[in-house]
């Protein structure tokens, strides 16, 4: 688990082609590593398989590299870090899983004073758009962010000057692809209301199933 407060930006020093897997290794301020630790590189979860004084290696199967956008990625560029969190980590973002549910698009960057707006396309699935609420939590590309607006076809947050001059958000351009991760809560509600909707008789969210379920008494 992660809390989506990134703690540096690495630089990829190397992509390892293996078949349709890879390795990355990426330069970093780490140091002294464990082999298999999770690390969170653009918001993805992957395990470290190896690593040096300055460097550490991670292995992308098939499904990652489809699925976010390090099939994509090349010798150079930044990405954003974190370690897993521990007992004793403050919670200062919100809980990520590093598991990427989809990539969607920068369609808008409104610079205001020091800090600025974004505007992203929603995903494809009506699901994942569900998961997707005003005053939620979402991860992009590794980074906890508050939603600010949520409309038809797109969704809004505000990054803060800290934000964007100690992650790679600050680099984003419209027409730019992201990796989105929703909030793990808003997972778990979407699928349970989905399969209430899905029962004979459920009528969705009611007050007997508020209560049913702890939310009132």
């Amino acid at each position: 688990m992660f809390t989506g407060l990134i703690q540096c930006i690495g630089k990829i020093r190397a992509i390892t082609p293996r078949g349709t897997e890879a390795t990355l290794t990426i330069e970093s301020s780490f140091r002294s590593f464990q082999l298999g630790e999770s690390i969170a590189i653009n918001g993805t979860c992957l395990s470290v398989t190896d690593f040096t004084d300055s460097t550490f290696t991670v292995f992308a199967s098939v499904e990652t590299l489809q699925v976010t956008g390090m099939a994509r990625m090349h010798t150079g560029a930044p990405v954003n870090l974190e370690r897993a969190l521990t007992l004793s980590t403050p919670l200062g973002g919100h809980l990520v899983t590093g598991h990427v549910d989809t990539r969607v698009q920068v369609l808008e960057k409104i610079i205001q004073t020091a800090a600025s707006q974004f505007r992203f396309s929603l995903p494809d699935s009506a699901e994942l758009q569900s998961q997707i609420a005003p005053k939620g939590s979402v991860t992009i590309d590794g980074v906890s962010l508050t939603v600010n607006t949520v409309r038809d076809d797109d969704f809004e947050v505000m990054v803060i000057p800290v934000t964007l001059s100690h992650t790679t958000l600050g680099n984003l351009q419209p027409g730019m692809s992201v990796n989105l991760e929703t909030d793990i809560l808003a997972k778990y509600i979407s699928r349970k209301l989905s399969r209430d909707s899905g029962s004979v008789g459920a009528t969705g969210v009611s007050m007997e199933m508020l209560i049913q379920n702890g939310f009132m008494r």
